[in-house]
């Protein structure tokens, strides 16, 4: 913080702002904009590969592994994001700590099961209560990662299905005429020529869950639309040296501008990623590029 920031009631209204903007928990809310980034740069490839993974699945010749691909692309998409997501880390938060105790603590005598309260050890609680603050922090990001691959994996899933389905059969047939096996079929032929297919679903995708980043706090997230609210809200000289209005709509258009800006840069970095991919290909795209070409 300024040096000049010492008593704020006698600064002007320019140095007033600037100490301002520069209080620990706006320095919070700075950090929070790297969070969101950060869940987004290990949440997109990680949805992708889940999405990958169930589409692959769906299309397996194995009747069981058919099923579950199905059901996963099927039950996951059926349930509201916001459902899934409480549910999915109240259950998986309590199915590690219950593991967790069954094998630390044998001889607990009391239920788990306590009319509303899940009860286990102190031993096996997740993470433990005498960790550090910031393995508190990192373990939610973990279940935020984990829960938001999941949900967009589904959704990857179906894109991803669809795309596969999309490659003309004719070419998947030369190639079995030439001898490849079903595995070189899928990872030289159809793979490759899917993700022409595929863009535009998963660019879409890519916008929801850009969209998506404010459920953060329902999973204990400190993220940029907590602390908006919190900054934003009504403050009084009783609770903090800088007493100000209600100021809750200043914040949000400022995350309004913010999200505006990334999907903008999403739409271009996404328009040359297909215009890339469909150089060449034998598609309405491709066509075109050869069409201007000529």
């Amino acid at each position: 913080m300024f040096s000049f920031c010492t008593d704020p009631s006698l600064l002007p209204d320019w140095q007033w702002m600037s100490c301002y903007l520069t209080t620990p928990k706006h320095m919070s809310l700075y950090w929070s904009v790297l969070t969101v980034l950060l869940l987004l740069a290990i949440t997109a490839p990680v949805a992708l590969a889940f999405g990958f993974g169930g589409a692959s699945a769906a299309r397996s010749n194995i009747a069981p592994l058919r099923w579950f691909g199905k059901s996963y692309i099927a039950v996951v998409r059926g349930v509201p994001d916001i459902a899934f997501f409480l549910f999915f880390v109240i259950a998986l938060d309590q199915g590690i700590e219950y593991l967790r105790h069954k094998a630390l603590c044998p001889d607990w005598s009391e239920p788990i099961r306590q009319g509303n309260d899940f009860v286990v050890c102190q031993a096996a609680k997740m993470p433990l209560g005498s960790a550090p603050q910031w393995v508190h922090e990192s373990y939610g990001f973990a279940l935020a990662v984990l829960t938001f691959a999941l949900v967009f994996g589904a959704f990857a899933a179906n894109v991803l299905f669809g795309a596969m389905r999309a490659v003309p059969r004719s070419q998947l047939e030369t190639a079995e005429a030439y001898g490849m096996s079903r595995r070189q079929t899928f990872w030289r032929v159809l793979v490759p020529q899917m993700w022409v297919y595929a863009l535009p679903g998963l660019s879409n995708l890519w916008m929801v869950l850009i969209k998506a980043t404010p459920l953060l706090f329902l999973l204990g997230v400190e993220d940029i639309v907590y602390w908006a609210r919190e900054l934003g809200g009504t403050k009084t000289p009783r609770f903090t040296d800088y007493p100000h209005g209600d100021w809750r709509m200043w914040y949000f258009l400022a995350l309004l501008v913010f999200y505006l800006l990334f999907t903008r840069v999403s739409e271009i970095v996404l328009e040359r990623v297909m215009a890339r991919l469909t150089h060449g290909q034998a598609t309405a795209a491709g066509e075109a590029q050869r069409k201007a070409a000529a």
